[in-house]
């Protein structure tokens, strides 16, 4: 057991059988010139092969530290779970896709050496993304910067390194609905930017369909604003005032110009529209209540199966 590494590698993995290998492979030889390290692969309940290929890559290698959690968690609750295994003095973030290449690590440690805390990777280009996907991101990035308290660097995913007393801050906060992104950036500490050009995946199938990156930008915006909410009660202001001054000119124009039979078809679109903002504002206030509903119960953010680390035992 190595107690005095230096840097540990967090890579959450689900369903990355195909490109494990290769990942590894380019991921040594980079870690290889540096010093003492390991990686932690997490496992978040994939239902291929790639377990298997980890523990092979353990036995293979006394870098590799494996965490099989109980089922699948989620791709924020899978980071968190290499991040209390961390025993390294600087912790580096990375997917296993090869979108974000290992070759860039070695920028990343030498912004820590100048003595920032974070130091992540910034995409230039986005090579294989459709441009639906380059535009919503684009947005969400915009309204995070316009919404929240929170500076969020644009184009930055996870692909980040981090010192020691940054995990250690972010370890203390324990909420469920977890956006890492947005927590690695509300944690603060000095930062540093290093642009790269990042590439399709070396292989498989991505598993962020527009759905889950729906739901992934409704946990930032609600994890990090109330914005929301406050928008629902301006909204709801000014239809009321418009709907007041509507009424007084109804009144004043039946007074002058005497009553008239009202149309059907602008009462319909005034019922409805006023039903579907409604709505809106229901859901908006039930998505804050169901966060609140969530952190009350106070569960356990993961279970791990199992830990494979070199040098102890394994369960």
């Amino acid at each position: 057991m190595q107690d005095n590494l230096v840097f540990s590698v967090v890579v959450p993995c689900f369903n990355e059988a195909e490109v494990l290998g290769e990942f590894h492979q380019r991921l040594s030889a980079i870690m290889a010139r540096l010093d003492r390290w390991e990686v932690i692969y997490v496992n978040d309940g994939s239902t291929d092969d790639t377990l298997a290929r980890q523990i092979a890559l353990h036995h293979e290698d006394a870098h590799v530290v494996v965490v099989n959690l109980s089922r699948n968690f989620g791709k924020e609750v899978a980071t968190t779970a290499g991040l209390d295994q961390v025993r390294g003095e600087a912790v580096i973030v990375i997917d296993a896709d090869l979108q974000d290449p290992p070759e860039l690590i070695p920028e990343l440690v030498e912004g820590w050496r100048q003595g920032f805390d974070t130091v992540y990777a910034q995409r230039r280009t986005r090579t294989g993304e459709s441009w639906l996907k380059i535009f919503t991101a684009r947005m969400f990035y915009r309204v995070m910067q316009t919404f929240t308290g929170v500076t969020l660097p644009p184009n930055t995913g996870d692909f980040r390194l981090m010192s020691r007393r940054v995990v250690t801050a972010l370890q203390e906060l324990p909420e469920h609905h977890r956006f890492m992104k947005g927590l690695f950036a509300w944690v603060g500490y000095p930062s540093k930017a290093v642009l790269y050009d990042r590439a399709p995946r070396f292989a498989g199938k991505t598993s962020w369909s527009y759905w889950k990156l729906w739901s992934l930008a409704l946990e930032g915006i609600t994890s990090f604003t109330t914005t929301p909410l406050k928008l629902a009660t301006y909204i709801g202001l000014i239809i009321s005032t418009v709907a007041g001054l509507y009424g007084l000119w109804i009144m004043g124009k039946t007074i002058v110009f005497g009553s008239d039979l009202p149309g059907y078809p602008s009462l319909m679109v005034v019922v409805l529209f006023m039903g579907g903002a409604q709505l809106v504002f229901l859901g908006i206030i039930g998505e804050y209540l169901g966060r609140i509903f969530n952190e009350t119960k106070r569960r356990p953010l993961y279970f791990v199966e199992r830990i494979l680390r070199k040098g102890e035992e394994e369960p």
